[in-house]
């Protein structure tokens, strides 16, 4: 089992920064991958960015370049850097662990975090 909780989420005007941070239950180092996904209101859950275990990452292109994903082993915890903040990232911000402890992988979630970029 792997527990997740973020924090970080908020109220943010246009071309404002945020972080993002999600604690997790296991080491980070023994985990396949995590990352950060999004849902706005009446739109599917989209993946933000991601990062493997080998430290690979992956973006959403709308985010590359404003976002950064990244995370401290020691602390057990992934950020989410976002910069130049636009009225479209306003979603719930879901962080995302997978995990294969012996043969099979497991998905867990965190309970989201709200960001809202309004003026």
């Amino acid at each position: 089992q792997v527990q997740l909780v973020e924090s970080g989420g908020g109220l943010v005007q246009p071309g404002g920064s945020l972080t993002l941070s999600c604690a997790t239950s296991r080491s980070i180092s023994r985990l396949d991958s995590m990352g950060w996904y999004r849902q706005a209101p009446g739109k599917e859950r989209e993946l933000v960015a991601t990062i493997s275990a080998g430290g690979s990452l992956t973006y959403l292109d709308s985010v590359k370049g404003r976002f950064t994903i990244s995370r401290d082993n020691a602390k057990n915890t992934l950020y989410l850097q976002m910069s130049s903040l636009k009225p479209e990232d306003t979603a719930v911000y879901y962080c995302n662990a997978r995990w294969t402890p012996f043969v099979s992988t497991y998905t867990y979630w965190g309970q989201g975090t709200q960001v809202t970029v309004s003026s």
